[in-house]
């Protein structure tokens, strides 16, 4: 693909842009490039100085003066502030792979300020100089709409001084240098995003999102937990580190055991089959979405794409997943081949920050 090709359909297609800050990096500065990876569970950034963060995307503020003076903190991020959810007004604000700015009041008002707060902790963690610009490229869903594209970017606007989003699955593949013929599946909590590369910017067509990912599994392993075992005690928090823990497809899926409270007692279930049915509720409309994008592909190369599979994300570390895909493409596409990323949690924001540092300077100037 040409620089040519790549600045062009990015100021149209696939990225949004805005500038603040300063416009001219100072005397003894320079500019550092972010690629972030912004998640409804997790938020990674990968810098061009070497750092590699990751964060939960939690966010949380303390709720009167008792909670304020017990934390000591006015805002907590990740596993600290999930863990002191109950002294907090908790916000989880990528709700479905998109941050909710689409309600009223103070509930939106929350969102998009722990949005912004989410986006300045992570880069904060990056460990930029005070005299560097901060140049980021920021992974969103790929059918993001204009709205929520819009509403990254002033959430972003108080921490860089340029920013451009491009779609998730696309920085996971640009960073594979698997830009031709290929299929990215990448499964994070909220969305699952489908790309179709062949050799150019995806276009819309090229994409698909899915609503079908982590937390439907979460969903529904949490109806099946209250349906076979209704005396158990548990959250959705519980059940998320439960799926992170044990979560599998297949019938070499290894016994489930774990401890739930029952009225206050810890208590054995083992729940493997629960386990196994919830993991498998993203697999048929995965591939079904693989099924129109190879469909909709020239006959020509439609075996291609089916055997170039990339299976990233948060959610690709279910083990067994890469088989079952295959084994439902065999059945529903007649064939197939899936392989993993080998970095789910950096994968996206590898990509972005290979975007950042492949686009020309004189982009990056025109931004400003």
């Amino acid at each position: 693909m040409s620089e040519e090709n790549l600045t062009e359909e990015t100021t149209t297609t696939e990225t949004v842009a805005t500038t603040t800050g300063s416009s001219t990096p100072s005397k003894d500065g320079g500019v550092l490039y972010l690629g972030i990876d912004l998640g409804t569970s997790r938020t990674s950034v990968t810098a061009s100085n070497g750092v590699r963060e990751t964060v939960a995307s939690y966010v949380g503020y303390p709720k009167d003066v008792v909670s304020r003076k017990l934390l000591k903190k006015d805002v907590l991020f990740g596993d600290e502030a999930l863990e002191k959810r109950l002294s907090l007004n908790f916000y989880r604000p990528l709700a479905e792979g998109v941050l909710k700015c689409s309600m009223d009041g103070e509930e939106e008002v929350g969102n998009l300020q722990a949005a912004q707060d989410l986006i300045g902790e992570i880069i904060r963690r990056a460990q930029p100089r005070k005299d560097e610009l901060i140049y980021a490229v920021i992974g969103v869903p790929a059918e993001a709409s204009f709205k929520n594209r819009d509403a990254i970017i002033q959430a972003a606007r108080k921490t860089v001084d340029s920013v451009m989003l491009c779609s998730e699955p696309f920085s996971v593949a640009y960073g594979l240098d698997m830009l031709d013929d290929v299929l990215v599946i990448d499964i994070g909590a909220g969305t699952t995003d489908l790309c179709r590369m062949h050799g150019t910017m995806p276009e819309e067509s090229d994409q698909i999102t899915l609503t079908y990912a982590g937390d439907t599994i979460d969903q529904e392993l949490s109806r099946l937990l209250k349906q076979n075992y209704p005396e158990a005690q548990f959250t959705i928090h519980m059940v998320k580190s439960i799926k992170e823990r044990f979560g599998a497809v297949g019938e070499l899926l290894d016994a489930c055991v774990v401890d739930l409270p029952v009225n206050g007692k810890p208590t054995p279930f083992d729940i493997t089959n629960e386990m196994r049915a919830a993991c498998q509720t993203i697999i048929g409309p995965i591939v079904e979405g693989l099924g129109k994008l190879v469909g909709t592909f020239d006959p020509e190369f439609q075996h291609k794409l089916k055997n170039r599979v990339l299976l990233a994300g948060g959610g690709s570390q279910i083990k067994g997943l890469d088989k079952a895909i295959e084994a439902e493409m065999n059945r529903i596409l007649g064939g197939g081949k899936v392989m993993r990323v080998e970095e789910p949690m950096y994968g996206g924001a590898n990509g972005a920050l290979k975007i950042a540092h492949d686009m020309p300077a004189e982009y990056w100037e025109q931004l400003k």
